[in-house]
């Protein structure tokens, strides 16, 4: 490289000068410490219990009686009929959603009982299950899992703006 800026005489002899009792400084090569990671907080046990519970009331041995006619649809004998029309018009909208798609009917089932525990934590009235197409395993089972339930008050095949023939909207009931 070029030397580009020339000194002159006096501002060489200058510089050293100001530099007389300087030292070159020593490296010790110490590396910073690393930080420390975080440990992944584990779900609380009232969660853990509340997934556990909510999956105990699925069944696949149990066949609740389910009308094969038309879109999927369900309302408990306590419950008005009037619900179910709600929710095929598009009267609810789904607070929550769940996606089932790409998951096992054994995870299938933990979530939902997980989506149906935080409807009642959260105090959600209406929830969307995405069950989708597929193989048709878990579109027709989640309506017979959810059948079984006893804090699912109906469920209603969900108008296209939530999903379709490949959805559910789910009404939870939540305690008084």
């Amino acid at each position: 490289m070029k030397n580009r800026y020339k000194l002159g005489e006096d501002d060489r002899h200058l510089f050293r000068e100001s530099i007389a009792g300087a030292r070159p400084l020593v490296q010790d090569k110490i590396a910073p410490p690393k930080p420390k990671l975080k440990k992944p907080v584990p779900p609380t046990r009232r969660l853990i219990q509340e997934q556990v519970d909510a999956s105990f009331y699925f069944s696949d041995e149990f066949q609740p009686l389910l009308s094969d006619e038309g879109p999927a649809r369900y309302v408990r004998p306590d419950v008005s009929q009037y619900e179910v029309k709600k929710l095929r018009r598009g009267d609810y909208t789904p607070e929550l959603f769940l996606d089932l798609h790409g998951l096992t009917q054994a995870q299938a089932k933990q979530e939902l009982g997980a989506l149906i525990a935080a409807c009642r934590r959260e105090h959600v009235h209406c929830a969307c299950v995405m069950h989708g197409h597929g193989k048709h395993i878990l579109k027709q089972q989640t309506p017979l899992w959810l059948a079984q339930h006893p804090d699912v008050q109906g469920f209603h095949q969900a108008p296209k703006p939530f999903g379709g023939d490949a959805a559910l909207l789910v009404l939870i009931g939540l305690e008084e």
